[in-house]
């Protein structure tokens, strides 16, 4: 028994100053205490008289091959470094009173062995492993070097306490030391996972390691306590609904507070929470006529018809004038119109051979003016037209003069030039025969046409 404590020492040494990468484990470090057996009879050594020449030949024989010290005979050590693989160290000793089936005098054996083992499961209760490694072996104070494999299996009770079973076969490098079996049975304690936040949850399974939380959320925090987790949570700070994603809602319209325009008056969801009254989509708060649909364009109002012409003002291009939907709300030009204009405008008189209007057609000019406004989108042309008297050259150049000079007077009364245009036609028009007096009367004229 005086060496188990030397032994334990070593294993320790062992495995700190090994250079191992940085745990990603819960409980990396785990030691075994328990007791193991030696039995050097199936081992099928053929330069080993104690041995049977089959292997595994009567392998739970306690009773006549097993050498077993009656108290604590073997400490290992081991620490997890990824991927289901770990190393570490062990001590054992045992008192030798049979090899085979011949017994000896009690020969103290103790060994010192490295290990590498590998876990094929990750956190469950039965733990299955395989283990190689090497050691040193003695046989009172004669020892040798041995190669060792095995199998075992950890059951696990808790997180952290377990029962170990593993044997394995060594094999001794020198022929003086028989080649053997070791079994082992003992108590398994795992230890050395981080907990930084202090929560209870290791580092390794914290989802929020640096903040204390809860294990329903793999330790991370629920500020508010409405059961949704920081991380998830929209409103962390304020207790809501899962529908909500945590958030609350105050006046329960489907939009959280926080998105609430009108977080006090339940409303409508595309309205960023706030009620529409008449249906017009234009949120109250936001609606100038409440009560009364209209487009958002207008404030939530309905678009005026001033005019009553079915045209609204917006489209309408008179709209304090009654007119016609297929002329834009304006009225528009008949036959009848068109005919009194040009019944007025062949009575425009001008001094003979010039383009100056005479006084006496002043009435006749305000006729037309008062026509032409009714119409205030229409645009006229104003056409001037000669007889055959005198040359061509000068009756289209008098008929231009002219019709400019109705058009001039017009836009000085306040006709929107941009509704007038002047055309002469000189002699090139006539409307009854030049051949006869009234017949040149009839064709020294103006007349203001409809551009359409």
């Amino acid at each position: 028994m005086k060496h188990l404590s030397k032994l334990l020492v070593v294993a320790l040494v062992f495995v700190g100053i090994n250079s191992i990468q940085a745990q990603d484990e819960n409980n990396p470090w785990q030691v075994s205490i328990g007791v193991n057996a030696i039995d050097a009879y199936p081992t099928n050594d053929s330069d080993n008289p104690f041995s049977s020449t089959t292997l595994f030949d009567e392998y739970f024989n306690v009773s006549d091959h097993w050498n077993i010290l009656p108290s604590v005979s073997y400490v290992s050590v081991s620490k997890y470094i990824g991927d289901g693989f770990s190393v570490g160290a062990r001590g054992s000793l045992n008192r030798i009173e049979k090899l085979g089936d011949f017994e000896v005098d009690d020969l103290s054996h103790y060994a010192i062995d490295g290990t590498i083992k590998y876990n094929f499961l990750k956190n469950t209760t039965i733990d299955p492993f395989v283990e190689v490694g090497g050691g040193y072996t003695w046989i009172d104070e004669i020892g040798a070097g041995t190669v060792n494999g095995g199998v075992g299996v950890n059951l696990w009770f808790s997180d952290n306490l377990g029962f170990t079973l593993q044997t394995q076969y060594k094999h001794a490098f020198e022929d003086y030391l028989v080649k053997h079996f070791q079994h082992m049975a003992g108590i398994s304690i795992k230890f050395g996972g981080t907990d930084t936040d202090g929560d209870g949850i290791y580092d390794k399974d914290d989802a929020c390691p640096e903040v204390a939380g809860l294990e329903a959320f793999n330790g991370c925090p629920d500020a508010d306590g409405d059961g949704i987790e920081d991380a998830k949570d929209a409103c962390p700070n304020e207790a809501g609904s899962k529908e909500m994603n945590g958030c609350p809602d105050a006046d329960g319209d489907g939009v959280a507070d926080k998105d609430d325009a009108c977080p006090s008056t339940p409303g409508l969801p595309a309205l960023a929470g706030c009620p529409d009254a008449d249906g017009d989509g234009v949120a109250d708060k936001d609606d100038e006529c409440p009560n009364e649909a209209g487009p958002a364009e207008n404030d939530g109002c309905p678009w005026p018809d001033s005019d009553g012409d079915g045209v609204l003002d917006k489209d309408d291009q008179c709209p304090e004038v009654a007119g016609t939907v297929a002329n834009n709300g304006c009225p528009e030009v008949t036959e009848e119109v068109q005919k009194q204009l040009n019944d007025y405008a062949r009575t425009i008189l001008f001094d003979t051979g010039k383009s100056s209007i005479k006084a006496e057609s002043t009435s006749v000019m305000v006729d037309i003016i008062q026509i032409l406004n009714e119409y205030p989108t229409a645009k006229f042309t104003v056409e001037g037209h000669t007889d055959s008297v005198g040359s061509e050259s000068l009756n289209q150049k008098l008929s231009e003069e002219r019709a400019n000079s109705v058009r001039d007077f017009l836009i000085d009364k306040g006709i929107d030039s941009s509704r007038l245009s002047a055309i002469g036609y000189g002699e090139a028009k006539p409307i009854a025969t030049n051949n006869t007096r009234a017949g040149r009367t009839q064709n020294r004229r103006v007349e203001i046409n409809l551009v359409k």
